[in-house]
């Protein structure tokens, strides 16, 4: 992350549309060695290898990363409603297809285009007010082998496959890793929780598509916003979060959409609350930098008046790293946000480094045009 502060660099937040082996040695060291002693130890050899031969067997085979691409883009399919186009993909064999809420809000029926350019006929049969998910059934597609969805959360640093249709290009793939975690903010009339951070390239027209481990082929997120300004922001649902409520349109189908306008050139303009959410996670990032020129200049005016940069910089010395999860914000009008985080650190103390943890809340509005972290407090949890 640059030192700048997310507040100048986010113009506009937007809705996107083992094996097993083993060595067998004999050492035949003198005339009166055992007759049958060479012999059974080519039969023992052989056990082993007719051992190793079933275990291995048992392993799931590691696919290579093209296999995991060209597997993947079988089951992902761009969606085109009445008003533009987004992506969307086979979660079940029932010819269900998730995407986001609003590539497909306002529509009743859709059409489904494959990767062999074969197109159907879908149904909506269930869709979020608030949260942006939606599933489509096409019958065409029942049968067709759906891709397999992650059972747990990824983490910092997993490597990451994006796919869609970015622009109307379909079949597109970009690489990447997720590089945030606990991200929140809301874009009208949506409220985006706990989203992943990826720095994989998405765009218009990704939206609603996959976000696949690079590693398993296994399905963990719904590519659903960026932020587009030096390069973007990429932002994806975590498929935990919201597979119960997809399993049970699909079980219970509702018929029912929304009144809005469909598509995927639904825009917001970049929320308060993200840029917020920015300035503290860079405040943090600087620190862990010992950049603290800069994470001093991230303060307001009051909180600078009553805090001298020296000692600042002093309370900050006997910290060497510190993690930012969990966090959320809150616009609370008046141009002023609440940003809530948990903080985990490695401090010294009596000598020795230990980590404690932290839940913060912060205070952020604008000083002359600037967002500034205005008020602070902390509670140790442990």
């Amino acid at each position: 992350m640059t030192k700048r502060t997310w507040s100048t660099i986010i113009s506009s937040a937007i809705i996107i549309g083992a094996g097993a082996g083993g060595v067998f040695w004999i050492h035949q060291h003198s005339a009166d060695q055992l007759q049958d002693g060479p012999r059974l130890a080519v039969v023992a050899a052989k056990e082993t290898e007719n051992a190793a031969a079933t275990t291995a067997s048992k392993q799931p085979v590691k696919k290579t990363r093209k296999q995991i691409i060209e597997e993947s883009q079988k089951k992902v399919v761009t969606i085109e409603s009445s008003s533009g186009l987004g992506s969307g993909f086979l979660y079940n064999d029932q010819g269900d297809v998730v995407t986001n809420a609003h590539v497909v809000e306002g529509a009743k029926e859709v059409t489904i285009r494959t990767l062999n350019h074969e197109e159907y006929k879908g149904t909506v049969i269930g869709i979020g007010d608030e949260t942006d998910v939606a599933v489509v059934r096409v019958p065409d597609l029942k049968k067709v082998k759906p891709l397999i969805i992650a059972k747990s959360k990824a983490e910092t640093g997993d490597e990451i496959l994006a796919l869609g249709s970015p622009l109307g290009l379909e079949n597109t793939v970009t690489t990447g890793i997720i590089s945030g975690l606990g991200r929140s903010f809301e874009i009208a009339p949506y409220i985006y929780s706990n989203l992943y951070q990826i720095s994989a390239p998405i765009t218009h027209g990704n939206s609603g598509g996959p976000l696949i481990s690079a590693e398993t082929g296994e399905v963990i997120g719904i590519n659903s916003a960026v932020v587009e300004q030096e390069g973007g922001i990429g932002f994806s649902i975590p498929m935990t979060s919201v597979l119960k409520q997809v399993q049970a349109w699909s079980k219970n189908p509702s018929g029912t959409t929304s009144v809005r306008t469909a598509g995927d050139t639904h825009l917001g303009s970049a929320t308060k609350t993200l840029q917020a959410e920015g300035i503290v996670t860079d405040f943090y990032t600087s620190l862990n930098l010992s950049d603290y020129v800069t994470a001093y200049a991230l303060l307001g005016s009051e909180w600078q008046s009553a805090t001298t940069y020296a000692k600042f910089r002093e309370g900050y010395l006997n910290t060497s790293e510190v993690t930012i999860s969990e966090v959320s914000s809150v616009n609370k009008g008046d141009d002023e946000m609440e940003v809530k985080a948990m903080i985990t650190a490695n401090e010294r103390k009596d000598g020795e480094y230990i980590l404690s943890q932290y839940r913060v809340e912060y205070q952020l509005g604008y000083e002359n045009g600037q967002l500034k972290i205005l008020h602070g407090k902390g509670k140790k949890v442990k």
